[in-house]
């Protein structure tokens, strides 16, 4: 049994996630996690919000793990958490006190051969993309990332780091294949390099 924190965006092994923690039982959730093993949970609402519940979740999550915490006088917490590996919920059970679930944690399979030349071809684009988006205003986390040299860490990071949606984001993390997360990002970093080239030259 995990707790789980079902959110609005995606968080991919590696990544980093803050979180500010106000509704009463995700307070409870912290509180558990804090006084366990500080391992919790995060998957993407398919269908509602994250406040108040009643929300539609997608199976394939990832495993958090809080560094730091820090409780306001008003019972809220500050949260810093990162993403360890990939999850599937086999089952959820009664939100009562906070979302859980059984779940099993997924393997992750080596990358292929040619996997470093992938990597290479996604930290160039990465780069390029974000370096227009911040030309153009649209703040980036950072254009300073630095990809891990091991390819299957890389398309993590690289996928934490690119200006896509929670869907594109969500698709990527349920890729079992690091190759093929790869291949799937650096088509879509392509696709984002010709919008933001189309808007720099006021097409």
């Amino acid at each position: 049994m995990l707790p789980m924190f079902p959110l609005g965006t995606v968080l991919f092994p590696h990544a980093q996630l803050p979180l500010h923690v106000f509704e009463p039982r995700y307070r409870a959730l912290a509180e558990a996690c804090l006084s366990g093993d500080g391992e919790f949970g995060v998957v993407l609402i398919e269908r509602g919000s994250e406040v108040g519940g009643g929300d539609t979740r997608f199976a394939v999550g990832t495993v958090a793990r809080i560094l730091a915490a820090g409780r306001l006088p008003d019972g809220r917490y500050l949260l810093a958490a990162e993403g360890t590996r990939r999850l599937r919920v086999r089952e959820w059970l009664p939100d009562d006190p906070f979302p859980r679930a059984d779940v099993e944690l997924l393997d992750e399979p080596g990358p292929p051969a040619d996997a470093r030349s992938a990597r290479d071809d996604v930290d160039r684009l990465l780069k390029r993309v974000l370096a227009m988006s911040a030309e153009l205003g649209d703040a980036p986390q950072s254009i300073d990332v630095t990809l891990d040299d091991d390819p299957a860490q890389a398309a993590f990071e690289a996928a934490a780091a690119a200006p896509i949606g929670p869907l594109d984001a969500q698709r990527l993390l349920e890729l079992d294949d690091p190759g093929e997360r790869l291949a799937q990002l650096e088509s879509l970093l392509v696709e984002c390099a010709s919008t933001l080239e189309l808007r720099l030259s006021g097409a």
